[in-house]
Parts: structure tokens; C-alpha cells; sequence
């Protein structure tokens, strides 16, 4: 695989100049290879009118399989498209239905919608609608059912490509003069660098394929790029593509891409890892037991390896087949008791979440449930009364919170990844302390169902990964798309997208804000210190430093915990049950509700809130029209457990100083490690960034994310 992001790829054939591209940022995009438009009696045979014609187009096959396995093994990502309607056809406007089929002379007659030999034509879910077998799809691979001939209309393509750092497409498929043309002209017009195989592609008019590819790459490449396919198979023949070899036998790294490649080769199974995640769980639970609420025995743990392991033996092996992963204690796991530290509002829900059943359908091998600050109220790791988790670097130093045990799960590698929540920074502080990655999506795009409120209208679930990469690539098999069930839910159309620069951020270079130093004044000296060094680094990265307007950030920031939004909180643990539990609270959530409930807020202080967060909100965006990206110290020291239980309040407070703002003003976020700074007794602890980005930014965001972690 070619995942090395300075690796050149070059198509020297190509016209009207050699194709160059990343492998690592390019997507094969196979077009519309169904039997509706490939087998005999489908759409495609009716549209054509020629048998011997039609029976040509499938010649491509073949060329199109060869380019496929080469794109696999390359790691370049495949996305696949199908064109079709929904079954009540009312994705199908009547021009397209009908226009055909009432040509006075023409041979179209039946069209989309009718009865066909694989069932209705064009039509979802029918046997004509899916993809030959021979170009079968892979688990992960992206499929995109489009209800036009281009494959960005009405679709989320374009979303899903931003979402993987996918800037290059090398397209294939039919129609060459329809649906490969528009889905074409479609990528280009957006920014992408595109080009046609020109082996891999036909249409059921020789003359308007010919125009058509002479048209795409004309005007010294106005559209983009034609090439035929054996540059790029020369790359696989010429034994380039050798992957780096591994011992056999598990070696005990628990890294994403590690374990994935081993499974690929049958090196291990997901007993051995099941045992050694056992082992490593028993072990560091002598180092700190408060790390998990609930944790799968040996031998469950097995079985469900076991499990995993029978239902794969003889298909292929979906994205986290066998990868271990955790759940913070307020997301639903069936048959499991979801606490969320609180144990009188413990309960047993009879289905997981619904990310967490994604994660599962993906193959991942669920761990156990981890420790959290009570009803996810906090940033310290110092709220539970399963105990306090704490820092891996310093046994005396607080874990960070409200996602304590989830930070320390995949710090001291227990699991590979793991699920927190996210309010007001409980994703981001423990990550920042724990020396991980913790990515807070945009707030209303992965489903709520199954989460445990804390402040419904701000929550999110949140994925905490040893690096970038291994949290972008659980987001990707975590987010399905709009839970429209989840009334907070946010449509594909509700989020901005936006233009490609091909090049990428390092060579295309980027803007980030940083804010005026005044507000830097509250971080400690060596949290400021090593955040210049980070402005440095991210200047190193491509990056271009503006100092933006703090204003919004902070009145975002404020409204959170001295303003309505603090009547929501109250309002999602029920005050019912905050009041008749007062004595069963940990003692700094109870005075942290007490103060809440006793507060004097009037009605229409409501309303003025929630027009504050609307202003401060579009005042954010406005700011973000002018950067790519916000660059902050996560949090702005990092206490002892001792300090944290003297002040619990008021230091607390102070930790979310450049978190609390982002789900309370639409922002996506991802903290990260930056550098590492020697304390006095000579231990040394990690600082990190966060790097926020605008809402439904989140593929922008990670990508400069990596370009940050990867510059040193």
C-alpha cells in the first residue's frame, strides 16, 4: 500500500501532459457498473438499441477489474456509483421519465420504473440495480447512489471525498458520454484533479466516446486528463507496491494499520489480541483500577472473538474486524449497564448505539465500558465514585475529563480506540493530558441515539485514537450519514462544502488564528511557551498566522456555564432526580446542580441566550471566512488530583477555556499531542494543541491536523 504522503505518482500517457498524483489523496471512481446497465434485457441494452454495440461496452471488464486490484493493493480508496431511483420514484423527475419514451420515432419502449428481466429498471434495490459481480465491492469501499447521471447531484460524494483527503480521481465506467462525462465535468468544476481511463470506460456511441475524451482533456487540459490504464498497472507489475513485511505472530501492537495488515495475511487471529488485551487490562488495573466501569471477562472476551473470527473465516474482512475499542459509560452498549458514574441512574438498555452498532457491523471487537466524570459533567477525572483515573505520564496528575477512562484506555494501550463525549470539551482535555488524539465531529452528524444527554442540544459523541489517522478512520465507519431520527440531527444539504485545492494543504498552504496574546495570559508559562512552538511548527506546515477577534470565542465560551444553557444541563438529568439524589452525588456534582437550580433565571433570559448564541455564532463563521483553521492550546495547565480536589470549581472552569465554545458556537475540533515539557521532579508531561475547524469542516480539519502531526 502507498500511504506515504510525499510519494508522486506519474501517468506519462496521459493528455494533454503526464497525470501526476498522491496516491494516499486519490479515489478510483468506478461509474455506474450495474447489471441495469452491463447485462442483457437492463436499461443500458434498451438505451443502446444494439446488441452487438451493447455487447461490446461489457469489453471493458476485464481492464476495469485489472485497474481495481492495482488500486487495492495501492491503497488508493475505491468509490463505486450506481444510478438508480427510489422505489416510489419520487427521486425521478417526469423530463427524465418520460422524455424518452415519448420520442415519436425512437425505440424506448419501457423506461425507468417498468418491469425488466432483473426486475424494475433503474430502480433501488432490484437485481438489475447492483454492481456486477466482478467488480464486486470491498467492505469500506464507498458506494454512491445517485438519482442523475452526474454522481454529485443529490448525493453526498463530494462530502465523503473531502471527508478522506481525497483530492485526485482517477475515473472509470458508463456511459463514457453521460454519466462519465457529467460526474467528470461535475468533479472538475469543484477542484478536483481528474482523469479518465481511457481502456476503463465505453458508451453505446463509439464517435461520441471518442469526442467526448478528446473533449476532456482539450485546451491544454481545460476539464482535466485522459490516459489509458497501463501506466498505472506498470507500478503493480514492475513490483513496486511490495509492502513492508512483519514478523508473524502478534506482536502486541495494538495500532490500527498494524493489526489490519496482519489480519490481511493471516498472521494472527482476534483470540490472540482478545488475550493480550485481556492480559494488559489486568495488569495495569493493579497500576490504576479506575480506568473502567466494565470489563468483558476472559473468556467473554474470547467468545466474541471466536465469533468475529467464524462469521469472517471465508469473506472479506471489514474495516475494524478484530480491533479492540472501548465505550465511555454514558453510550449505550446492549446488555450492559450504562451508569454514566451515577449509580442510581444506572440502567440496562436492550440495544447499543447506534454508532456503536456501527462500529460493531464493522467488525470491531468490543472491550468494555470506561470510567467518566459523573452524568459527564466535567473536565477533570476527578467527579466519579468509581474513582479517579489518572494521567499515564504522572500517577499524581489529574486524566482530564469528562471522557477520563477512555483517554487512559487508549493511552496505556488497552484498546486501540475508544468512544468519549464531547459538550464542552470532555473529548479534548483528557486527550491533551493522556498524550492522544481526541476528535469532537460537528455537533448533529454522528447519531445521539443511545447517548445519554448532558446537554442535548450540545452533545456529541466523540473517538479517541492513538493518532490522525486512526481517529479520522473510526469517524469514517462512525458516521453513517443523518440519524433522522435525532431531531438535532444535520442534513447532508445543511452543511457547507467546498472547493479542492488539488495540491493539498502543505503545498497549497492554509491560514490558521491564533488569539491575541492577552488571552494566552491564563495559560501557565510552560503551557505558553510551548504553544509559540507550536505556531512554529504550524508555520512549518504551510500554515500563514492571523490573530483573530477572541470576542465571540470567549461570549460563547461564557454562555455555557453562566447562562441558560446551564438550565438545559439541569433539565437533561431531570430535576426530579437531581433533587431526590442530592446525597447519592459526588459532592462536586451535587454543588455544581445545587447552584444551578437555585439560580434565579427568568423565562425571557431564555430567549435573549439563545439570540446571543445565534450572534456569536455567525460571528464565529464569519471568521472562519477568513481562516482555514483556529490553532489553541487544548487547556491551560495541567493540575494534580490534590489541586483539583481544592479548588474543583473554579479550576475546572479553567481547563475549558479553549474548549467550552466550540459545540456552543457549531465547531469541529481535533486535540493532538504537540511537544513535551520536563517538570521540576524531572518527569515529563505532554502539551497539546486543539485545531478547530469551521462546522461540517471536519475532513479540512483532520487534514491539517496530519500535516501538523507529521511535521517535527
Amino acid at each position: 500500500m502507498l500511504t506515504d504522503p510525499n510519494i508522486m505518482m506519474e501517468l506519462p500517457s496521459a493528455r494533454p501532459y503526464a497525470f501526476k498524483f498522491r496516491p494516499e489523496s486519490t479515489a478510483l471512481v468506478i461509474i455506474d457498473m450495474q447489471r441495469d446497465f452491463l447485462d442483457p434485457g437492463g436499461y443500458g441494452a434498451i438505451q443502446c438499441g444494439n446488441n452487438d454495440i451493447f455487447e461490446g461496452v461489457r469489453k471493458i471488464v476485464p481492464q476495469t477489474r485489472a485497474v481495481l486490484d492495482a488500486a487495492r493493493k495501492m491503497g488508493v480508496h475505491v468509490v463505486h456509483t450506481r444510478e438508480g431511483h427510489r422505489p416510489d420514484l419520487s427521486d425521478l423527475p417526469a423530463s427524465k421519465r418520460l422524455r424518452q419514451k415519448s420520442a415519436p420515432s425512437g425505440h424506448h419502449t419501457i423506461g425507468i420504473g417498468d418491469q425488466g428481466p432483473m426486475g424494475r429498471l433503474l430502480v433501488r434495490g432490484e437485481y438489475g440495480h447492483d454492481i456486477i459481480d466482478d467488480l464486486k465491492p470491498f467492505p469500506g469501499e464507498t458506494i454512491i447512489d445517485k438519482p442523475g447521471k452526474g454522481s454529485f447531484w443529490n448525493t453526498n460524494l463530494h462530502r465523503k471525498l473531502l471527508a478522506r483527503g481525497i483530492t485526485y480521481l482517477l475515473i472509470t465506467g458508463v456511459t463514457t458520454e453521460c454519466c462519465v462525462n457529467t460526474t467528470f465535468r461535475e468533479a472538475s468544476d469543484r477542484g478536483f484533479e481528474c482523469c479518465v481511463l481511457t481502456d476503463c470506460t465505453s458508451g453505446f456511441e463509439s464517435s461520441f466516446v471518442d469526442s467526448t475524451l478528446k473533449m476532456l482533456c482539450s485546451y491544454d487540459g481545460l476539464f482535466g486528463y485522459v490516459c489509458p490504464s497501463k501506466d498505472l498497472l506498470s507500478y503493480i507489475q514492475d513490483g513496486n507496491l511490495t509492502p513492508p513485511t512483519t514478523p508473524p505472530g502478534f506482536t502486541g501492537d495494538l495500532a490500527l494499520s498494524s493489526l489490519q495488515q496482519q489480519y490481511r495475511k493471516a498472521e494472527i487471529t482476534v483470540s490472540h489480541v482478545a488475550k493480550d488485551v485481556s492480559r494488559r487490562i489486568s495488569e495495569y488495573q493493579l497500576k490504576d483500577p479506575a480506568v473502567w466501569t466494565f470489563v468483558q471477562s476472559d473468556d467473554e472476551l474470547l467468545r466474541a472473538a471466536h465469533v468475529l473470527e467464524e462469521r469472517y473465516r471465508h469473506q472479506s474482512l471489514p474495516l475494524l474486524y478484530g480491533i479492540p475499542f472501548a465505550v465511555k459509560d454514558n453510550v449505550d452498549v446492549a446488555g450492559v449497564a450504562t451508569t454514566s458514574a451515577c449509580p442510581t441512574a444506572s440502567y440496562v438498555p436492550a440495544k447499543s448505539a447506534k454508532v456503536v452498532e456501527a462500529l460493531l457491523k464493522a467488525g470491531a471487537l468490543f472491550v468494555g465500558k470506561t470510567n467518566l466524570d459523573q452524568l459527564a459533567a466535567g473536565l477533570s477525572g476527578c467527579r466519579s465514585p468509581f474513582g479517579y483515573p489518572r494521567s499515564v505520564f504522572d500517577h499524581d496528575k489529574i486524566s482530564g475529563g469528562s471522557s477520563s477512562g477512555s483517554a487512559v484506555a487508549v493511552a496505556a494501550g488497552l484498546v486501540t480506540f475508544a468512544l468519549g463525549t464531547d459538550t464542552a470539551g470532555s473529548g479534548r482535555v483528557p486527550a491533551a493530558f493522556n498524550g492522544i488524539t481526541g476528535f469532537k465531529p460537528t455537533k448533529g452528524t454522528l447519531s445521539a441515539d443511545g447517548l445519554v444527554p448532558a446537554c442535548k442540544s450540545l452533545d456529541t459523541i466523540s473517538i479517541m485514537a492513538s493518532t490522525v489517522d486512526e481517529a479520522r478512520a473510526v469517524w469514517l465507519v462512525a458516521d453513517e450519514g443523518p440519524d433522522m431520527s435525532d431531531p438535532f440531527a444535520k442534513t447532508q444539504q445543511s452543511l457547507p462544502l467546498r472547493h479542492v485545492d488539488f495540491r493539498g494543504y502543505r503545498e497549497g498552504g492554509f491560514v490558521f488564528g491564533v488569539p491575541p496574546a492577552s488571552v494566552l495570559a491564563i495559560c501557565t508559562p510552560i503551557y505558553h511557551k510551548h504553544f509559540n512552538l507550536a505556531i512554529d511548527r504550524m508555520e512549518r506546515s504551510g500554515g500563514i498566522r492571523q490573530e483573530i477577534d477572541w470576542t465571540p470565542f470567549e461570549a460563547g465560551s461564557r454562555l455555557l456555564y453562566d447562562g441558560a444553557l446551564m438550565n438545559e444541563r439541569v433539565q437533561c438529568a431531570g430535576p426530579e432526580f437531581l433533587q431526590a439524589s442530592q446525597q447519592s452525588l459526588h459532592p462536586t456534582t451535587q454543588a455544581l446542580f445545587e447552584a444551578a437550580m437555585a439560580r434565579n433565571t427568568k423565562p425571557w433570559d431564555v430567549y435573549r441566550d439563545q439570540q446571543a448564541q445565534a450572534i456569536y455564532t455567525r460571528q464565529a463563521a464569519l471568521t472562519f471566512d477568513t481562516i482555514d483553521v483556529l490553532l489553541l492550546p487544548t487547556t491551560t495547565c495541567h493540575p494534580t488530583v490534590a489541586e483539583m480536589e481544592k479548588d474543583p470549581i473554579a479550576l475546572n472552569a479553567k481547563l475549558g477555556e479553549f474548549t467550552h465554545f466550540a459545540n456552543v458556537l457549531d465547531l469541529c475540533g481535533i486535540a493532538l499531542p504537540s511537544s513535551m515539557y520536563k517538570e521540576e521532579d524531572g518527569g515529563h508531561l505532554p502539551f497539546g494543541v486543539s485545531i478547530i475547524g469551521a462546522s461540517g469542516m471536519d475532513g479540512k480539519t483532520f487534514d491539517i491536523a496530519k500535516i501538523f502531526e507529521q511535521t517535527k
